[in-house]
């Protein structure tokens, strides 16, 4: 009995950090939002963006984020690139990781995004 709660208790720890590594780390990802300095575009609460034509970023969905600072990355000239001058530069030196735990903390904050069903 003792072996079997052992393994469960195992088993559940090891999924648990394998989601939360998958999912992104919402500090880190706080802390690269800070440094990158986002909220000079996006607006101080990520909600209210200096330029209408600039996206809200809070609560928005962590795949949208995640595929977007990718495509950044990218640039305009490759495969599912985007072109914006400011955002190529700053998502150039982002890793994968950083990329997940920006788009874990911007997922978590509350936003005013209107989802449509």
């Amino acid at each position: 009995m003792k072996k079997i709660l052992t393994c469960a208790v195992v088993a559940v720890a090891s999924t648990i950090s394998l989601s939360a590594v998958a999912g992104g780390n919402v500090d880190a990802g706080k802390a690269l939002a800070e440094k990158y300095n986002c909220a000079s575009c996006h607006g101080k609460d990520y909600n209210s963006p200096i330029d209408p034509s600039y996206p809200k970023l809070a609560g928005q969905h962590v795949d949208y984020l995640q595929h977007a600072l990718i495509a950044y990355r990218r640039g305009g000239d490759a495969m599912n690139g985007r072109t914006n001058a400011i955002m190529g530069a700053q998502a150039k030196a982002l890793t994968d990781q950083d990329i997940q735990n920006i788009a874990a903390y911007l997922h978590s904050l509350p936003g005013t995004l209107v989802l449509r069903k």
